[in-house]
């Protein structure tokens, strides 16, 4: 099974959904590709698709519901969180009343 998550214009991720392998690995040598899965979703029901990973090896973590996607990163970031040079950093912490 493959992942995929739904993105708007500003990239943020709006839910995300399975793929079942007979769509992503529907290539001649029965290999897996991304391409598939996202056209798949994108014709049944619009919008931008792109895969995500629930063991997180792939675009740095599993994309969550308001995660935004970094293309250039190529990677789904947590709300208040930042990847800067291949560092992530947290949100700042409220302090408790």
């Amino acid at each position: 099974m493959a992942h995929y998550a739904e993105i708007d214009a500003t990239s943020t991720v709006l839910r995300v959904l399975v793929v079942s392998n007979d769509v992503t690995h529907a290539t001649p040598d029965g290999s897996e590709d991304e391409t598939l899965g996202a056209t798949f979703l994108s014709d049944l029901l619009g919008g931008t698709w792109v895969q995500t990973s629930y063991n997180g090896t792939r675009r740095g973590r599993y994309a969550g519901i308001g995660y935004i996607y970094d293309p250039v990163q190529d990677v789904f970031i947590p709300p208040g969180w930042s990847l800067i040079d291949g560092v992530w950093t947290a949100p700042p912490v409220e302090p408790l009343p």
